[in-house]
């Protein structure tokens, strides 16, 4: 049987994917006419499973763009990164006209994620960095790769859970002594929208030519370079082309804001923390200031589901179909170490997304394309966070092992 065949999809795999897929349609049905939040939930479960197709088949994972780049000076993933980016600060400055008309000082667009800049925010950049490094993905990357079996994943996540309870404990002194004054920059306050969508443009711009000029295009096992060359029968087998993840996930970013609230993935992680916390009577009897901040907001939860416990379930059952599909379904048992580095990872970033108010999605993602400094922050802190880390894991990695 030619290759190309044997790679083909099989029934054995496409059965359960769109099974997957039709329980995850079904459910959305059956959300749909709720009373109350009903159509929210509907449309989050939608979302979240596009946007773990896409994941998965792009392999759109923050650390694993920077490190292919660190290592192999490989930028395509960062530039699918800076399509998404691109775009989607079109996209919002679209829906921020339609929000609020005029951008004047002290209004804000509701529920865009604009945080406070402080030397907080730029700590928990480079810690969540770190903890990216030291588990090998982000936290929306372990998500999906929960649906591809990846069993280190649980270990990190379960590691951000309590990242985020240690991040509930410092946040009030934290709060107080930086955050409670720092101010909330917000570019079209200064720029307007048209000045605002312009220098995002020529930075984004600024920052693909560097990558274009220093890129080294990945070569393919014959030693030519690679192609990505998507056709019908590709599309479910093969990885996605970068930047058509960055168009994609641009386009559920905006239709995601414009509907239901920014694209993020902690808000459920922390809530379910702060529940967890709170019923343990390991909070604060006060968290100041933090439920009055835009980003992934954590409450203490009341309701089974939730907007964005629809969309994260959903991103996983999406992942799971398409590394069916794909045959990329391999579960792994990780040894010790990987679940101790994951876990140790998932606490650096759980942490780190607390004080930030977000992650790589909700904060860096979210963020630049709202046009906040916070933002762009967060971005420059985490890729020096995670430098650092891979450079860490390069030197440990060299060194040779005693017995």
């Amino acid at each position: 049987m030619p290759d190309a065949v044997a790679s083909g999809i099989t029934a054995r795999r496409a059965l359960p994917a769109l099974v997957i897929l039709g329980g995850l349609l079904y459910a959305a049905a059956r959300l749909h006419d709720l009373p109350g939040e009903g159509r929210t939930l509907s449309l989050s479960l939608l979302l979240g499973l596009a946007f773990g197709i896409v994941l998965q088949r792009t392999r759109f994972c923050f650390y694993c763009m920077m490190r292919d780049y660190f290592e192999h000076r490989n930028a395509l993933g960062l530039l699918g990164l800076v399509a998404a980016l691109l775009v989607g600060t079109l996209g919002y400055h679209v829906l921020f006209g339609a929000f609020l008309p005029s951008p004047v000082p002290g209004r804000l667009p509701p529920g865009a994620h604009i945080g406070p800049v402080s030397w907080v925010l730029a700590a928990g950049a480079l810690v969540f960095g770190l903890g990216m490094a030291l588990s090998g993905s982000c936290i929306s990357a372990h998500l999906y790769r929960l649906g591809e079996g990846a069993a280190a994943s649980p270990f990190a996540l379960l590691g951000a859970l309590v990242g985020f309870g240690l991040g509930f404990a410092s946040w009030n002194t934290l709060y107080l002594s930086a955050i409670q004054s720092a101010p909330v920059a917000w570019l079209p306050h200064s720029l307007g929208y048209g000045g605002s969508a312009l220098l995002q443009t020529v930075l984004l711009g600024g920052i693909a030519w560097l990558l274009l000029r220093t890129h080294r295009s990945p070569t393919a096992p014959d030693g030519h370079p690679a192609t990505e060359c998507p056709s019908l029968t590709t599309l479910l087998t093969l990885r996605w082309p970068a930047t058509t993840g960055g168009l994609l996930v641009a386009l559920i970013a905006v239709l995601a804001y414009l509907r239901i609230a920014p694209l993020g993935v902690t808000a459920e992680l922390g809530s379910i923390a702060r529940t967890l916390a709170a019923n343990g009577s390991l909070l604060p009897e006060r968290l100041e200031g933090l439920d009055s901040f835009a980003g992934c907001a954590t409450i203490i939860k009341n309701t089974l589901l939730s907007p964005n416990g629809a969309f994260v379930l959903a991103l996983i059952g999406g992942a799971w179909a398409a590394a069916l599909a794909a045959g990329q379904f391999r579960p792994q048992w990780p040894d010790w170490r990987a679940a101790s580095r994951n876990f140790g990872g998932g606490i650096l970033m759980g942490w780190g997304a607390m004080v930030a108010l977000g992650c790589t999605v909700g904060t860096l993602l979210s963020g630049i394309m709202a046009a906040a400094v916070s933002g762009w922050i967060f971005a420059l802190f985490c890729v020096a966070g995670a430098w650092l880390g891979w450079r860490l894991r390069v030197h440990v990695a060299s060194r040779p092992r005693i017995g």
